[in-house]
């Protein structure tokens, strides 16, 4: 047995360190069976759901006592759907070859596979590797395709009879013979391959990567008696570490791609894949903790309506709404439908869903998430950017959030919500600061929080420390919207951290042409100018100012805050004592220009801080009536001394 902890307490430091189908018929029954750790439901039978379970469990149990240094502790609750067979599972598959999968989700995770048996599927392996997923997602957020789906792959094998020997690296016959009759990827594009790639989602092209990720990891781990896994560990640290791809390869493997690849081929001719065995002192009984119990119809339906909400298929609306008509008032169906609306961009009708499935139960930490992330949307433009909160939205949507976390202080969403609520306030932003850290100490794993800790710093004016975070972000190997998201914040800061520099270029160059003028400006005994007119230190920014275009005007005056809503955005200009109110339905409609300092790093809606000197081109409205009185243009930040001339 210590050959066998050794080996997987190493594997998993080095994710620490580093067309619609019909519904279920009415007639069939359906099961729950709430084991220690998870919520099994499905239409199989409970002898099938507890094996199931037992199944999930001792997988568990195997690793958190060789896996000492993890916590399997995950705040998001997981279900597992069980169906009893490929005719009743095919309708919710994401493709026709599927015999399970994971759906992560930041509020419960889902995994679903068949009992029945054939083809050369084993639906036990599926649970294994769709757990191995959970696993990694638990510890690290930012391992590589190849690597999450080698190791899934790898303990996909794994086995306990006599609930006690354990066995590890069993080959995998599928993939044996296709790596013996089918030429391997070159690693560069094994590497490259993310979840949007061909060779992950096409299914003549997915069995290649599968094999070639299984081989690759069993190689690490398992040739020469895992000579391989301290480099292995540095590896994955390097790359959380915000290190790329191939310098972290070659510094942790002393290698390069090429000569790893020609290792990886002669080890799959060899045809020998050692396995790794070994048992423990006691049997790991657990099914006496389960407790099982059947299902209603709509209950049944509400399940499969939510997991395909999770999934993002339209076809979970059909579901939600048998399971409503047969039971109005009940609070999983409601709260998934809320969430639905949502989704749609039906706020009020979401509301109504989600009141409802509050009052049928309120003590469920989940139903009052779901209605404080629904009023967190009602500022939402058709941008998916939330503009801003009225004081009572934001006051109502921070009572639901803290009623959430009371019930469950450790599901991670809440804390994101409420910070991100403060975000769109410029409120309590400290606080959200240290709410987050100590939620991405338990959940390292949650990159999307620290997504939004970047954001907060940004509004707090912390750069720096909003750029190391985006900078890993941007290196991202699991989240490809993510990835991109960071990418584009980094070059909008870039551009206005240039628009500053090139400011101070200008002001610099002009303020040394100036010294140069002015010694040989002479004013005559009389008092008048001898050599022209005295420099100006400001032409060189009046230059560069915008021009208005036809039929615009432009105003100097004091950027005071900037309203948003639903109906779009207004920026409110003092102009010597009157307040001029000018509108624009979103953002990118504005050309913003930084010529100073004093604009800051990001411009947010709310009131400003310091008001910013600003000259405005606006287009002006010629309705008497109008709330506003133009439609603004353009935004010139400028320093507070600078006079526009006539």
């Amino acid at each position: 047995m210590k050959r066998l902890t050794l080996l997987l307490a190493a594997t998993l430091c080095l994710l620490l360190i580093a067309s619609t189908g019909p519904a279920v018929s009415a007639k069939e029954t359906w099961t729950s069976v709430r084991s220690k750790n998870f919520l099994l439901v499905g239409n199989a039978s409970e002898k099938e759901i507890r094996q199931v379970a037992v199944r999930l469990e001792q997988f568990r149990e195997v690793a958190s006592r060789l896996f000492v240094k993890a916590n399997f502790n995950s705040p998001v609750p997981t279900t597992v759907v069980v169906f009893k067979n490929d005719s009743s599972y095919r309708p919710f598959k994401p493709n026709a070859n599927t015999a399970g999968y994971f759906q992560a989700g930041p509020d419960v995770n889902y995994i679903t596979l068949k009992t029945e048996v054939n083809d050369d599927q084993n639906p036990f392996g599926v649970i294994f590797h769709e757990y191995t997923h959970l696993l990694i997602n638990n510890t690290n957020g930012n391992v590589p395709t190849w690597f999450n789906e080698g190791l899934a792959e790898y303990y996909s094998t794994f086995s306990i009879t006599d609930d006690r020997k354990v066995v590890l690296g069993k080959p995998i016959a599928n993939h044996v013979y296709l790596l013996r009759e089918n030429k391997m990827l070159p690693l560069r594009t094994l590497f490259k391959v993310d979840q949007e790639s061909a060779y992950y989602n096409e299914r003549d092209k997915q069995s290649i990567f599968y094999a070639e990720s299984w081989a690759l990891m069993h190689y690490l781990i398992g040739n020469n008696k895992g000579e391989r896994l301290e480099q292995l560990g540095k590896f994955i640290q390097l790359l959380d570490n915000n290190m790329a791809m191939e310098p972290a390869f070659q510094q942790a493997f002393q290698t390069s791609f090429e000569n790893m690849e020609k290792a990886l081929r002669e080890y799959i001719k060899r045809d020998s894949y050692p396995i790794t065995s070994g048992h423990f002192e006691t049997k790991l009984a657990l099914d006496t903790e389960m407790q099982a119990a059947p299902i209603s119809e709509a209950e049944a339906q509400a399940y499969l309506g939510d997991l395909l909400l999770h999934s993002h298929r339209a076809e979970a609306e059909g579901y939600l709404q048998k399971a409503l008509a047969l039971d109005p008032d009940l609070a999983m169906a409601n709260a998934a439908m809320g969430m639905l609306l949502v989704r749609q961009g039906k706020i009020v009708e979401a509301r109504q869903s989600l009141e409802r499935a509050v009052a049928a139960n309120s003590k469920n930490y989940l139903i009052h998430y779901y209605y404080a992330f629904a009023l967190s949307r009602e500022g939402m433009n058709e941008n998916k950017l939330v503009m801003g909160y009225s004081p009572e939205t934001a006051a109502k949507i921070l009572e639901e959030v803290k009623k959430a976390i009371d019930l469950r202080p450790d599901f991670p969403e809440s804390y994101n919500l409420l910070a991100f609520v403060n975000l769109v306030t410029g409120t309590q932003l400290d606080e959200s600061i240290t709410l987050l850290k100590r939620v991405l100490a338990t959940s390292p794993g949650r990159n999307d929080l620290l997504f939004t800790l970047a954001q907060i710093y940004i509004r707090k004016e912390d750069i720096k420390t909003a750029r190391q975070i985006l900078e890993r972000l941007s290196q991202n190997n699991s989240d490809q919207h993510l990835r991109q998201q960071s990418q584009g914040i980094l070059k909008q800061l870039a551009e206005r951290e240039e628009q500053i520099a090139r400011f101070e270029a200008m002001r610099k160059s002009s303020e040394n042409a100036n010294d140069s003028d002015a010694s040989r400006y002479v004013v005559g005994a009389s008092g008048t100018e001898a050599n022209g007119p005295p420099p100006d230190p400001a032409s060189y920014l009046r230059d560069a100012l915008r021009v208005p275009g036809e039929g615009e005007k432009r105003i100097q005056g004091s950027l005071v805050r900037i309203d948003c809503d639903a109906k779009g955005i207004t920026f409110v200009v003092k102009v010597d004592d009157r307040l001029v109110k000018l509108h624009t339905e979103k953002f990118q409609n504005v050309k913003m220009t930084a010529f100073s300092v004093d604009a800051g790093m990001e411009v947010t809606c709310g009131p400003r801080k310091i008001e910013s000197s600003v000259i405005i081109c606006y287009l002006p409205l010629t309705d008497p009536k109008a709330k506003f009185e133009g439609t603004i243009r353009s935004v010139e930040f400028v320093p507070k001394d600078f006079k526009l001339k006539a």
